[in-house]
């Protein structure tokens, strides 16, 4: 279990990341057209994951703001917004903003990715939705990069994530 915070306020997520250098849990996520995605849709491409609580926040929305303009030109990579917003939500809001380098997934129907990446809220204001957390794979499906925000508001260290992508 994490403990992390929501503006200051204690809040607990389910438990641990998957660790560095373990094989990431696969899943099954619904895109903006209502289509499936799973982890295997990937495999030979390294895999930005940027899980956020919704993209109707400032700091999430500008979280997919900025993978879109930087990680999207990496070469051979993934760029992966999920969270558990509406998949019309995610459409409109990628619409709204031009955004056109990354995919919006959504977790809504089941919260089964949050479960296995251990990543939901427990209990708070946003129990139920996904932490801040960026997870990063290799070509193979191998965690590479983790960084659970430990205040939901705070933006994750992008510098960070995007040199352990090179």
């Amino acid at each position: 279990m994490a403990d992390i915070t929501l503006g200051g306020n204690p809040a607990k997520t389910l438990g641990a990341l998957p660790t560095v250098g373990s094989q990431a849990p696969d899943f099954t996520l619904t895109k903006s057209d209502m289509s499936s995605a799973s982890l295997s849709d990937y495999k030979g491409k390294k895999v930005v994951m940027n899980i956020f609580p919704s993209v109707d926040t400032g700091v999430c929305a500008a979280s997919v703001r900025k993978f879109n303009e930087e990680a999207a030109g990496l070469d051979n990579t993934a760029v992966l917004n999920i969270s558990r917003d509406l998949p019309f939500a995610q459409a409109r809001f990628c619409g709204a903003e031009g955004i056109d380098k990354v995919e919006m997934l959504s977790d809504f129907a089941t919260g089964q990715f949050g479960k296995d990446y251990q990543l939901t809220i427990e209990d708070g204001a946003f129990a139920n939705l996904h932490s801040r957390v960026v997870i990063l794979l290799d070509e193979e499906g191998k965690v590479t990069y983790t960084e659970q925000v430990p205040e939901i508001g705070q933006a994750p260290n992008f510098d960070a994530a995007l040199a352990a992508l090179k």
